[in-house]
C-alpha cells in the first residue's frame, strides 16, 4: 500500500470512529487535564479551528457559488433555518434553565454559530442532498462575522464585556479568512496541480478530526471539576438545543415541500452547528465554563448526527429493497 493510500485508510478510520475517539480522548482529559489544557494556555484553540476552516476551504469550488444562484430557495430556507431556530431556542432554554451567566453565553454561542463540516457528512451518510448542504454551510459560514456577533451582542448584551466588531474580528480571522485561503488554494491546485488536491482532500479530513477531538479534550480539562458537579440543567440545555434543531430542520423541509432527501439535509444543516467556533469564541472572550457547553455540544452532535444518519440510510435501504422485490414480482 503506498502512503497516500495508507493516509487515506487512517483518514477514514479516524472519520468513521470521530464519536469514539472524541469519547475516548475526553476521558484522557477527565483523568489527566494536564496533557491537554496546555493546547488552550498556549492559545491553539483559535488557530486549530482556522485550520480546520482551511480544510472546509478546501473542499469548496466555483460550482458549489454557482449552485447558489441557480437553486437558491432551498439554500435560502435552510439558512434562515439555522439563522432564526437556534439562537432563538438557545435563548428560550437559558431563561427556562435559568442557567448561570457563564452557561448561558455557551449556549447562545452555539445557537449562533453556522454550520459545521459534519452536518456536509451527515448528508452524505444519511442519503441527503449534499450539494444542498455544502451551500447552506457556506453561507452560513460566510455570513457568520456579521449574523453571529449580531445574535450574541442582541441575546447576551447585557451580560458581555465585548462588543460586535470584537466579535466580528475574531470570526473574519478564525473563519472567513481560512476558509477563503482554503478555496483560493483549491483552485490554484486543481488548475495547477490536480494530484496534490486529492491528496489534500484525503489528508485534510484526518487533519479536522485530530483537531477538533485535541480541543474538545482541552476544553474537558479545563472543566473537569465543572463536569463532575454539572448539574442536569447543563445536560438538558445540551440535548434539548440539539433536539430542537434537527426537529425543526425536518419540520422546516417538510413544510417548505422539499424533496426528502433536501428535508433530511436540512435537518442536519440546522440541527448541528459549528460548536468549534463557538469554543474558540467562549475561550477567547469569555472562560472556560463558557466553553463547556459548546464543547459537550460537540460531543453529543457526533453522537445524535451519525445515529440519525444510521437512520436515515437503513429507511432508504428498506425503500429500494421494497421497490426491487415489487419489480420483481
Amino acid at each position: 500500500m503506498s502512503a497516500l493510500g495508507a493516509i487515506r485508510r487512517i483518514s477514514g478510520l479516524a472519520s468513521d470512529y470521530f464519536v469514539l475517539w472524541v469519547l475516548l480522548f475526553s476521558g484522557v482529559a477527565l483523568a489527566e487535564p494536564s496533557l491537554f489544557t496546555w493546547i488552550a494556555s498556549r492559545g491553539l484553540i483559535a488557530p486549530g479551528l482556522g485550520l480546520i476552516m482551511l480544510g472546509m476551504g478546501l473542499t469548496l469550488r466555483p460550482v458549489d457559488f454557482r449552485r447558489l444562484a441557480e437553486e437558491p430557495r432551498d439554500v435560502a430556507i435552510g439558512a434562515l433555518a439555522q439563522w432564526i431556530v437556534m439562537p432563538l431556542a438557545a435563548y428560550a432554554l437559558t431563561i427556562a434553565l435559568s442557567l448561570p451567566p457563564e452557561l448561558a453565553i455557551g449556549v447562545i454561542l452555539v445557537g449562533a454559530a453556522p454550520g459545521g463540516t459534519a452536518s456536509n457528512v451527515m448528508a452524505y451518510l444519511g442519503k441527503g442532498d449534499v450539494a444542498l448542504s455544502v451551500a447552506i454551510t457556506t453561507v452560513t459560514t460566510l455570513a457568520a462575522p456579521l449574523i453571529m456577533p449580531a445574535w450574541v451582542v442582541l441575546l447576551a448584551g447585557e451580560s458581555l464585556d465585548v462588543t460586535f466588531m470584537s466579535l466580528f474580528t475574531s470570526i473574519v480571522q478564525i473563519v472567513f479568512i481560512p476558509v477563503v485561503l482554503g478555496f483560493a488554494l483549491r483552485y490554484i491546485l486543481d488548475e495547477k496541480a490536480p494530484e496534490v488536491a486529492e491528496a489534500g482532500l484525503d489528508i485534510f479530513p484526518l487533519v479536522s478530526v485530530a483537531t477538533i477531538v485535541a480541543i474538545v479534550a482541552a476544553v474537558v480539562g479545563l472543566n473537569v471539576e465543572n463536569i463532575l458537579t454539572a448539574g442536569a440543567a447543563v445536560l438538558v440545555a445540551v440535548v434539548a438545543h440539539n433536539a430542537i434543531g434537527l426537529g425543526a430542520g425536518y419540520g422546516v423541509g417538510r413544510l417548505a415541500g422539499m424533496d426528502e432527501d433536501r428535508v433530511r439535509t436540512c435537518t442536519f444543516e440546522v440541527g448541528l452547528q459549528n460548536s468549534g467556533l463557538a469554543v474558540a469564541l467562549a475561550t477567547a472572550f469569555f472562560s472556560p465554563t463558557a466553553a463547556l457547553v459548546p464543547a459537550l455540544f460537540s460531543v453529543w452532535h457526533n453522537v445524535t448526527g451519525p445515529a440519525l444518519a444510521s437512520y436515515f440510510s437503513r429507511g432508504e435501504s428498506d425503500v429500494e429493497a421494497a421497490r426491487t422485490h415489487a419489480m420483481s414480482e
